[in-house]
C-alpha cells in the first residue's frame, strides 16, 4: 500500500513551517562554509605573531638556561578518576567508577632531567571495575612537554611535534587572539593568546591555544587537543590537555596546574557507553637552585614508593569528599573550551573518526527483548561511517510471536557547532509513556515469567527529517518533522505465568507532525543543587478516511532536581504533560501509573488529557555487608536507604479506561545495594492502590539495559 501524503491546508502549513525551521538550522553552517578563506589567511603567520613565536621557541630550545634556573624540587597533589557515561546520546552525566588521590615529590634539573616519586596514594572504588593506568598518568608534565609530545606511555600519542619547537615552526600556523592582564602579587603582566593549527590537518598534530607573556615570550598556559591522525589508540574519541604555569620567585615560569581528559569508546561497537579518564594536578611548594645531586635522577622518571611508605602518607579527610565538585560533570569548562576552540581552528573532520562500520545498538534490549506484542524479539543494528561527516544507521528487529519486522534507517550529516541533520524512515513500535517505568531488561524478565509488561506500544510507520541545532542556554535543541501512520497492536505472546493486560486502543490515523525537544543534562544549579530537564513540544494533524482530521498540540516536561539537606541526598522528580485539541487520539494522551510515576498502582491506570507526577526521595547511607567481587574489587560495606513519597494525578480522564482514582498518592521505601546498582522497592498506593514489591537495576543503567 502506498503512503498517502497529507494534502490538507493544515498539512501544507506544517510542511512550510518545517522547511523554514530546517533551513534556519542549516543556514549558519552553510554561511560559515561559504565565507572566503582569504581574510582568515591574512590573520595567520603575520610578522607580529611570527616574532613572538620565534622568541618562545628559542627560549624553549635554550632550556631556560638564560633564566638562571639550575634545578628545583616541589610537591604535587592530584586525582586520577575513571568515569563511565551511559545512556542513549549520553544525556546523563558521567558516574565515577574509581578515584585515586596521589601525592608526588618532583625534581627537575637543567636541561631536561626529571624525577617524580609517588609518595602517597589512596583510592576508592565506587562501581565494580578492573581499572589500570599507564605509568605517565601518575605524574605531571615537566617543561610543557618535550619537542616530541608523548602521552599514555606513547600508546595514546607519540612523536607529535611541539608547536614551540624547531620542527613545530614548520608544521603549524599561528595567529594572535586576545590579550589578557594577569595580576601576580606586586606585578601585572600581559599574556597574549596565540592560536595554533596544523598546516596539514591530516598529519599527527596538536590544535589549541598558547598563552605567552608578551614581554618575555614565556609560556604561561597551553590548552591542546590532537588531530585524529595523532591518536594511536583508535578507541579514543577525544583527548585534551591543559597546562598552566605560575611565576616562582618572581623569575621562573613553572608548572602550577594541569588537567588531562581521555574519552574512549569502542570503535567496533556503536553503543551508549564510554569510559573517561580525568587527571588533575596542583603543584606547589617550590624550592629552586638547591643543588640536587645527579644520582637523584637515576632510573625511570616516575617511580612509586613501597606500599608501606604509601600507607604512611597522611591525606586529609575522605577521598570522595575531597574530590573537586565538577569532576563528575559531563565535561569541565577547560575541556569544553579546548574542544570548541579546536573546532574553530580546523575543519571538524580532522578531529573526528574516519569511516568504517560498527555494530550498533542503543541498549542491550535492542538485541533481545520480550513484551506482550512481539513475544521474544531479536534485533541488531549497524552504523556505517561514510566519511568524517556522514553516516548511515540501520536497525532491525523481528518478533517471534507477531512475526513482524520492525526497523529504522537514517542518513546523518554532521554540521559545524555540534549541529547535524538526518533523514529517516521507520516501521517501529512507539510507547505512549513519557517516562520509562522500569528498565527494559527487568521488563523482559517480568513479561516473560509473570505477564507483567510495563510497555504500552502502538505501531508507527513514516519518514521524516531531524535537525540537531546545537546547544543554547545550556540545553540541546532538536527539531523533527515527519509524516506518520499509526496502527493499534494486539497481544500475541503468552507468559509463563499469569496473563497480559490489554494494549491501548490506538486509532489508525495518518498525518504530519513537528516536534521540538530541549534537553538539559544534569548540571550544577544554584544553592548547591544539580538540575536536569527535558521538554518536548509536539504539533500535528492526524486523521483518516473514517476519523476527522484534527490539529493537536502536546507538551511534556520532565525534570530531576537533587541536592543535600542535613547530610542526606534529596531527589525530586517531576513530570508535567498535557494535550490540547478536539478529541485527541488515545496514543496522544498522558499515561501515568507504575513503579516510577505512581508506585502501588496498576500500570498506566491513570490516563487523561493532562497529568502530573511528583516524587521526592531522601537517601541515607547505612552500614551493610561488604561483598568481595574478585578482581573487580569489593562492594563497600554500606547500603542506601531511600524512603520516598509520590503523587500522580490526571484531569479529563480517558473514556476507554475503567473508572478509578484520578489522584494517586503513594508511600514507599527502597534499598540500594552493590555500589547502589541494585534497587529493591516496597511501596503502597494510598487511594485504592495496592502493595508493590520490585527489583531493578539503578536508573542510571536503564539507558544501556
Amino acid at each position: 500500500m502506498m503512503a498517502r501524503l497529507p494534502t490538507t491546508g493544515i498539512g501544507r502549513t506544517l510542511a512550510i513551517v518545517l522547511a523554514c525551521v530546517l533551513w534556519a538550522a542549516a543556514a549558519p553552517a552553510r554561511a560559515a562554509a561559504q565565507q572566503p578563506d582569504t581574510a582568515d589567511a591574512r590573520r595567520w603567520n603575520d610578522p607580529r605573531v611570527a616574532e613572538l613565536v620565534e622568541r618562545a621557541t628559542a627560549l624553549r630550545s635554550a632550556q631556560l638556561s638564560d633564566s638562571g634556573l639550575r634545578d628545583y624540587r616541589a610537591s604535587a597533589r592530584g586525582y586520577l578518576t575513571f568515569l563511565a557515561q551511559l545512556g542513549d546520546e549520553f544525556r546523563l552525566p558521567p558516574k565515577i567508577v574509581k578515584a585515586d588521590q596521589i601525592a608526588l615529590q618532583l625534581f627537575w634539573q637543567a636541561p631536561d632531567r626529571s624525577k617524580q616519586i609517588v609518595v602517597g596514594m589512596r583510592d576508592t572504588l565506587l562501581l565494580p571495575g578492573d581499572i589500570g593506568y599507564y605509568r605517565d598518568r601518575y605524574g605531571i608534565v615537566q617543561n610543557n612537554f618535550p619537542d616530541r609530545i608523548r602521552l599514555g606511555d606513547g600508546n595514546d600519542v607519540r612523536d607529535v611535534p611541539h608547536p614551540l619547537s624547531p620542527i613545530g615552526r614548520q608544521s603549524y600556523d599561528f595567529s594572535i587572539g586576545d590579550s589578557l592582564r594577569l595580576n601576580l602579587g606586586d606585578r601585572t603582566i600581559t599574556v597574549v593568546e596565540v592560536r595554533v593549527r596544523p598546516r596539514d590537518a591530516e598529519r599527527p598534530a596538536v590544535v589549541g591555544t598558547l598563552y605567552l607573556d608578551r614581554a618575555t615570550a614565556q609560556l604561561a598556559r597551553m590548552a591542546l587537543t590532537f588531530t585524529r591522525a595523532a591518536l594511536r589508540d583508535q578507541r579514543i574519541e577525544t583527548l585534551s590537555v591543559t597546562l598552566e604555569n605560575g611565576l616562582v620567585d618572581g623569575r621562573f615560569w613553572l608548572p602550577r596546574r594541569q588537567e588531562l581528559e581521555v574519552v574512549r569508546t569502542a570503535n567496533w561497537l556503536d553503543f551508549p557507553a564510554r569510559g573517561i579518564i580525568r587527571g588533575r594536578w596542583e603543584i606547589c611548594c617550590y624550592q629552586t637552585n638547591t643543588s640536587i645531586p645527579a644520582e637523584q635522577f637515576v632510573g625511570p622518571e616516575i617511580v612509586v614508593s613501597s606500599p608501606a611508605e604509601l600507607r604512611q602518607y597522611r591525606f586529609e579527610g575522605n577521598i570522595v569528599d575531597s574530590l573537586p565538585d565538577d569532576i563528575a560533570l559531563a565535561t569541565t569548562d577547560d575541556v569544553e573550551t579546548v574542544r570548541s576552540r579546536a573546532q574553530e581552528l580546523v575543519r571538524g573532520r580532522a578531529l573526528q573518526r574516519s569511516g568504517g562500520a560498527a555494530l550498533s545498538g542503543r541498549s542491550i534490549s535492542d538485541f533481545v527483548r520480550v513484551n506482550r506484542v512481539e513475544g521474544l524479539a531479536v534485533g541488531a543494528g549497524a552504523l556505517v561511517r561514510l566519511g568524517a561527516d556522514d553516516g548511515l544507521l540501520l536497525r532491525a528487529r523481528y518478533g517471534m510471536d507477531d512475526r513482524a519486522i520492525k526497523g529504522r534507517a537514517a542518513f546523518t550529516r554532521a554540521l559545524s557547532g555540534g549541529r547535524s541533520i538526518a533523514l529517516f524512515g521507520m516501521r517501529d513500535y512507539a510507547d505512549v509513556g513519557d517516562v520509562q517505568e522500569t528498565s527494559l531488561v527487568r521488563n523482559s524478565i517480568a513479561a516473560q515469567e509473570f505477564g507483567s509488561d510495563y510497555t504500552n506500544p502502538y505501531e508507527t510507520r513514516g519518514a521524516g527529517i531531524t535537525a540537531t541545532l546545537g546547544s543554547w542556554f545550556g540545553a540541546r535543541w532538536q527539531v523533527e518533522g515527519a509524516w506518520e501512520r499509526h496502527y493499534p497492536l494486539a497481544i500475541n505472546a503468552v507468559p509463563a505465568n499469569g496473563m497480559y493486560e490489554a494494549t491501548i486502543p490506538a486509532r489508525q490515523v495518518d498525518g504530519g507532525r513537528i516536534s521540538l525537544a530541549l534537553d538539559r543534562p544534569a548540571a550544577e544549579s544554584p544553592f548547591g543543587t544539580t538540575l536536569g530537564w527535558r521538554a518536548d513540544l509536539r504539533l500535528g494533524s492526524f486523521g483518516s478516511d473514517v476519523v476527522e482530521r484534527r490539529l493537536f498540540s502536546r507538551l511534556a516536561l520532565s525534570a530531576e532536581l537533587s541536592g543535600r539537606l542535613a547530610g542526606r541526598r534529596v531527589i525530586g522528580t517531576t513530570l508535567v504533560a498535557g494535550v490540547v485539541g478536539s478529541d485527541p487520539d488515545p496514543q496522544q494522551l498522558v499515561f501515568l501509573g507504575g513503579p516510577t510515576t505512581a508506585p502501588g498502582y496498576q500500570f498506566h491506570a491513570l490516563a487523561g488529557r493532562f497529568g502530573v507526577s511528583q516524587r521526592v526521595e531522601v537517601r541515607q547511607t547505612l552500614p551493610f555487608l561488604a561483598v568481595p567481587l574478585g578482581r573487580f574489587g569489593r562492594a563497600p560495606g554500606t547500603m542506601t536507604l531511600a524512603p520516598y513519597v509520590s503523587v500522580a494525578a490526571v484531569a479529563r480522564q480517558a473514556t476507554f479506561q475503567p473508572a478509578g482514582p484520578q489522584i494517586a498518592p503513594s508511600l514507599g521505601v527502597a534499598g540500594l545495594f552493590l555500589f547502589d546498582l541494585l534497587r529493591i522497592d516496597i511501596a503502597r498506593g494510598l487511594n485504592e492502590g495496592r502493595w508493590f514489591v520490585g527489583v531493578d537495576v539503578a536508573r542510571e543503567l536503564w539507558g544501556i539495559f
